[in-house]
């Protein structure tokens, strides 16, 4: 098997390739779940037809996004990080790895949700605005799991979960819905989609390997280490997930004014 790394304008460049490749089941995309549910809502031109010229095969895994502070942050818990933003309108900034990110995305949904304000820095990547955020330069960000050893290490302080339920690495931390923001979700799901066209035994095929894979333990314990959850799905359950968040994201983006970068 091999692996070709093709990044750009968010995903879109990786997808349009495998887009207009043979459906044969030999060239699969895996990507985040935000190249066939937000990408659509924030480039006015997509290189393919995400309704047409990709078919979901098979989730591997949920992606949380972890609210974090520094430890040495004067704010405690969501609650104390709400008060903070309204008692500084402006006054504080948040990063997220670029335009219409999941982490950016959840960020917006809590401004919304909560009636409150921050500026957004945008960062190439979630590694360059962690770094920041460690430094000092943004007051929070929503992570996708590369904070992790740093809030393990007592650098950060995890403040809530963006996702329907409580982390597996952190169970004693609230979702953002437990801590007042009823129905908060900002997860992405992580998957294998095929080229439009694909034979559907190739695509029942491929999707019971990758939920054979999924339900090894070593594979489990990998996918949790990093802050996601395994997400063994068929692949109509999956359709039905991109489907449901395409939604839930595009809402978002058009009441926020979203763009791509």
């Amino acid at each position: 098997m091999a692996v070709e790394n093709r990044g750009g304008a968010g995903g879109n460049l990786g997808a349009d390739a495998v887009a207009k490749s043979p459906g044969d089941g030999y060239t699969l995309l895996f990507a985040s779940g935000g190249t066939l549910s937000v990408n659509p809502h924030i480039y006015p031109r997509m290189p393919f037809d995400p309704r047409k010229d990709l078919v979901p095969v098979a989730a591997a895994a949920r992606v949380l996004v972890f609210l974090v502070v520094r430890a040495d942050s004067p704010v405690k818990d969501f609650p104390g990080l709400l008060a903070d933003l309204k008692a500084h309108p402006g006054r504080r900034s948040f990063g997220s790895p670029g335009n219409g990110s999941s982490p950016h995305l959840a960020a917006e949904m809590m401004k919304s949700m909560a009636s409150v304000y921050a500026v957004h820095i945008p960062y190439r990547g979630a590694a360059p605005a962690l770094t920041d955020l460690l430094g000092g330069q943004v007051d929070f960000l929503f992570d996708p799991g590369i904070a992790v050893p740093h809030i393990r290490a007592g650098r950060l302080r995890l403040l809530a979960v963006g996702s329907p339920s409580r982390s597996p690495l952190f169970p004693d931390t609230p979702t953002l819905a437990e801590a007042g923001l009823a129905g908060f979700d900002a997860d992405t799901v992580f998957g294998l989609y095929a080229p439009g066209g694909t034979p559907a035994p190739v695509i029942a095929r491929l999707n019971a390997e990758v939920n054979r894979i999924l339900a090894t333990p070593a594979m489990r314990e990998r996918i949790t280490a990093i802050g996601g959850v395994p997400a063994p799905l068929s692949a109509e359950q999956f359709a039905a997930k991109v489907a449901e968040d395409s939604q839930r994201f595009g809402t978002i983006v058009r009441e926020r004014r979203i763009v791509g970068d």
